[in-house]
């Protein structure tokens, strides 16, 4: 991973164009091709970044990062480098879910209707670039759906998820491909953002897909 701290300018062309003016930012270059800016200030989120896989190109005093089979380019004018560091990073260690996590992920996997509707699960921790989808499945009509897993649904779980359906739908067999965020709680604004992206949100409950506890009874007046 190199890390590189400098006074620059940014410029994204591709879907839009967008210009950060001149600043001192953190440039995260990670091994898998991935492209970040940062500045002090804005949480975790970056500026502008370019997901994996990239093209990079080092000019000394110009990045640019150039996504395949697409027109979108970052290109990074350095006025002046402050730092510039490479660490080795090693192997990645895939994230560990929580016990609730893992324990919702193994029974929706093991029973995807209850998320309800018919789906058929490809797999487990389907594998991307920028990170593991906890369930892939195909529907009734056979398209996509990516199913991500939380003991608690907040924004950052549909940003996640967001993030992942970005990527997939770059694969044209794909493109349809839709999401759906299980937790055993959700979160209302996170179900509101959900919501106007097409997310779909289910609350499950594990003691009820172990068999653990008979569902509720719900009564009807007439």
């Amino acid at each position: 991973m190199r890390l590189l701290v400098a006074r620059c300018e940014v410029r994204y062309s591709g879907r839009l164009n967008a210009v950060l003016p001149e600043a001192v930012r953190l440039l995260i270059l990670k091994a898998d091709g991935s492209v970040l800016v940062h500045d002090d200030a804005g949480g975790y989120k970056p500026l502008n970044w370019m997901t994996a896989p990239t093209f990079v190109e080092d000019d000394g005093d110009r990045l640019v990062v150039r996504k395949p089979k697409t027109e979108d380019v970052l290109e990074i004018r350095l006025a002046e480098v402050l730092s510039d560091v490479a660490h080795d990073m090693g192997e990645s260690a895939a994230l560990q879910k929580d016990g609730v996590e893992r324990d919702l992920q193994e029974a929706l996997a093991a029973t995807p209707s209850a998320l309800g509707e018919e789906l058929t699960l490809v797999r487990r921790e389907w594998q991307t670039e920028i990170g593991p989808v906890d369930l892939m499945c195909r529907d009734a009509e056979s398209d996509w759906v990516a199913v991500e897993i939380k003991r608690i649904g907040t924004i950052d779980a549909v940003e996640q998820l967001t993030r992942y359906l970005d990527f997939i739908r770059q694969d044209p067999a794909k493109a349809r491909c839709r999401g759906i965020l299980a937790a055993q709680r959700l979160a209302p604004q996170a179900v509101t953002l959900a919501e106007s992206r097409g997310i779909r949100c289910v609350e499950v409950d594990l003691a009820l897909l172990r068999g653990e506890r008979e569902p509720d009874l719900t009564l009807f007046a007439a």
